[in-house]
């Protein structure tokens, strides 16, 4: 079986949009694209390199349109991004000219390809595509970068997230105040009493 990896940089109030620059995303009349570059330090670097190793991708139809159209021409930025397989789930996609891009019609198919054999898919963005996952209980781990900053307004992360437990297996703070928080699910959530 694989893993589903969610990979994001995220807010303190949870939006995940554009992250990596002003023209990345401005759907909703987002206004705050590339929210994440003053945070860039060589501890940070060294850590995203540790997350784009190869491995599958998951990925939701604008992601991937953004990604079609930055990574094919980039890829010496992302060892081997060409050549994993592009896993995407839309209504009304159906094929790209970017290699090794498979398309996708339904959750079922998405839990055929988690109970294949094969690398773990990793989800990067795709915020529609993670909220369906997390309602249906399909990821099994968070690799969530955490910055430092409130934005507002934006598409969030865990809109319709079912109560579930995760356990911190990795973590590391950054000298610009980046948290590095990867969680595996942990079972359900455990309720008692805080105190005597």
């Amino acid at each position: 079986m694989r893993k589903i990896i969610v990979t994001e940089f995220i807010s303190l109030d949870g939006v995940i949009q554009a992250p990596g620059g002003p023209e990345e995303d401005t759907s909703g009349n987002f206004k705050y694209g590339g929210w994440t570059a003053s945070y860039n330090d060589g501890v940070s670097g060294k850590l995203i390199e540790k997350q784009l190793k190869p491995a599958d991708l998951l990925l939701g139809r604008k992601t991937f349109e953004i990604f079609a159209g930055f990574w094919p021409l980039h890829a010496d930025h992302w060892p081997g991004i060409n050549d994993v397989t592009k896993y995407v789930l839309s209504n009304t996609m159906e094929k790209s000219d970017w290699k090794n891009s498979v398309f996708l019609k339904s959750l079922a198919e998405i839990e055929k390809i988690k109970n294949s054999a094969g690398s773990d898919l990793k989800i990067w963005g795709s915020s529609k595509l993670v909220e369906l996952l997390m309602k249906n209980d399909l990821v099994d781990e968070l690799w969530l970068k955490i910055f430092p900053v409130t934005l507002g307004t934006g598409k969030k992360l865990f809109e319709g997230a079912i109560p579930a437990a995760f356990a911190v297996t990795e973590s590391t703070v950054t000298p610009s105040g980046v948290i590095f928080a990867n969680y595996q699910r942990a079972g359900e959530v455990k309720t008692g009493t805080v105190g005597p």
